[in-house]
């Protein structure tokens, strides 16, 4: 038997799947819990790879990627091909290759730093050099990327989607912390990445987590309560408690009652959307007794998870907006609005659009599942070729819009945030825009107007057939920490319990970090908590 392997390389995680070559069937799927990398989101992966050490951060990408080709229980050696995807970030730490010009913005700050970089414009290169075991014969096709926030994965969503055929001016997005999106306009691509943050996928949110068994996935309202969903072992969503949102009172106990352990991404977007509607959710304040959003099993929205998925919502806006602005076009121009990712799959669609997350004045919305595995899948089998997209690239590297040097995003994220973190009533949004001369949105449609269409069950392909593998991604980073006390402060500070400090010798102390439960160089409150100020985690290593 002959095998491909269709690997993506997500900023939250790893998926991938084995395919029999001959038959073309999925015979196994593996996902990662996280990414291996200590952070949550693109940025924190690559400060921490220019800190520690380009080569630590690839030894942790590479030791979960074999880990996973290894839960995927086919012969490895068979494998002839492995077709990945991801974004430029994604890729370069893959390769261990140069990530600096990734990291800084400006030609003149990156040829003072007398960093070349490379040309990730895609190639074919062998398995084994890359540090993947057991497949000597296999090849690995690196797809291009468009610019240093435009790669493979952003390439995938406009290719696997309808949008390069429609006549009428749409937009797509990606729905992950990088939030790639493209707008087609008269047969012109606009593109640009807002980095919308983990919030959206569970993370950064105080009960959040990655969609697994036991994540509560979605709420609905009923004339009761509000009726709970938590994923099953096959992450199916299947029926949970009916509950008092604001007292947390169980009105009604649920086939799943008792088995929420968290709440991922689309769950918080549900009781964002509900308690928005209900007038619960007053952003950033919840009107609550106690100030909490309870949902069951004792898992609660707070005010810090609005404001954190309000971030992340207002980073979406505005790039719809900033992309709209570019092309020439406002909301009423464009109708329809594709979602691609697992976020952007299993989301309910309409309260998506009523919180922020689907461009305003979208009536046609389109939800696809994973579309990097998709054209890693195509890859494999030569329906789309290297070549294909390195001309689709090229055409691409004209219109890309880079928010983070553009002033109407930052105008308009200026407005967001006031909405979402201050406090500021939504009658004022408007008003608002005008003071930067920008037009104003009219009324949102209703939701009975707005047409869902979804391509996809599940955001992953045949894996109604096969084993799903969820694997932890992380590797122990650990070393000696001198002048440590063994108060263990530290881990009491951690909020993902990552960090463990035990006994070394006759009196020192060993700091052990799982890397995918670490949040990163953007918390590091272990190293705060240390009243010795000599914990550093960057100095811990792969053992």
């Amino acid at each position: 038997m002959r095998y491909g392997i269709a690997l993506d390389l997500g900023t939250s995680g790893f998926r991938c799947q084995a395919i029999d070559l001959d038959s073309r069937k999925t015979v196994a799927t593996a996902v990662t819990e996280r990414h291996p990398i200590p952070g949550m989101n693109v940025i924190d992966h690559v400060n921490f790879a220019m800190k520690a050490g380009e080569d630590v951060a690839n030894a942790l990408m590479i030791g979960a990627i074999n880990n996973l080709f290894a839960e995927l229980a086919i012969e490895l050696s068979a494998v002839e091909v492995i077709a990945v995807c991801g974004n430029p970030f994604q890729l370069s730490l893959f390769q261990n290759i140069e990530i600096r010009d990734l990291a800084f913005a400006g030609k003149n700050k990156i040829k003072a730093m007398g960093v070349v970089s490379p040309p990730r414009m895609g190639d074919i290169i062998d398995a084994e050099p890359l540090g993947i075991v057991g497949m000597p014969g296999a090849k690995v096709i690196i797809p291009p990327a468009v610019t240093h926030e435009i790669g493979a994965d952003a390439i995938a969503m406009m290719l696997m989607t309808d949008i390069l055929n429609e006549t009428e001016p749409c937009i797509v997005v990606d729905y992950g912390t990088n939030a790639e999106m493209a707008l087609v306009k008269d047969g012109n691509v606009y593109t640009g990445s807002a980095a919308a943050g983990p919030a959206l996928e569970g993370q950064e949110i105080e009960r959040g987590m990655l969609a697994a068994p036991g994540a509560l996935s979605e709420v609905e309202i009923t004339d009761r309560g509000w009726r709970c969903y938590v994923l099953d072992d096959t992450m199916a969503a299947q029926p949970g408690d009916i509950i008092d949102p604001l007292t947390g009172a169980v009105v009604e106990e649920g086939p799943m009652h008792g088995k929420a352990i968290g709440v991922t991404g689309t769950g918080v977007i549900a009781a964002l959307a509900n308690g928005m509607k209900q007038g619960i959710v007053v952003p950033p304040k919840i009107e609550s007794p106690d100030g909490l959003l309870h949902l069951q099993d004792g898992i609660n929205i707070e005010g810090k998870d609005v404001e954190e998925a309000g971030k992340a919502i207002g980073a979406l806006r505005a790039g719809f907006l900033t992309l709209l602005d570019d092309a020439g076009l406002w909301v009423s121009d464009v109708r329809k609005a594709y979602m691609s990712g697992a976020s952007g799959l299993y989301v309910d669609a309409r309260k998506a659009m009523e919180i922020g997350m689907v461009t305003p004045g979208a009536t046609d919305i389109v939800q696809f599942g994973n579309t990097s595995i998709g054209m890693a899948r195509k890859l494999i089998f030569g329906e789309i070729t290297l070549d294909d997209l390195k001309e689709f690239a090229k055409k691409l590297k004209a219109t890309h819009c880079m928010f983070a040097t553009a002033p109407v995003f930052k105008d308009l994220y200026s407005v967001e945030y006031s909405v979402w973190c201050t406090g500021m009533p939504m009658d004022q949004y408007n008003p608002m825009l005008g003071i930067y001369g920008l037009p104003e949105i009219p009324p949102m449609p209703a939701s009975e107007d707005v047409r869902v269409t979804r391509y996809a069950v599940r955001d992953l392909p045949d894996t109604e057939d096969c084993k799903v593998s969820i694997i932890k991604s992380g590797t122990v980073l650990s070393g000696n920490v001198e002048g440590c006390i063994g108060c263990r402060k530290c881990t009491k500070a951690c909020p993902e319990s990552a960090i463990t400090i035990s006994p070394e010798g006759v009196s020192g102390y060993r700091a052990e970090i799982q890397s995918d439960r670490c949040a990163g160089t953007a918390c590091r409150r272990c190293e705060s908590a240390c009243p010795g100020s000599v914990l550093h985690t960057l100095d811990l290593r792969v053992q």
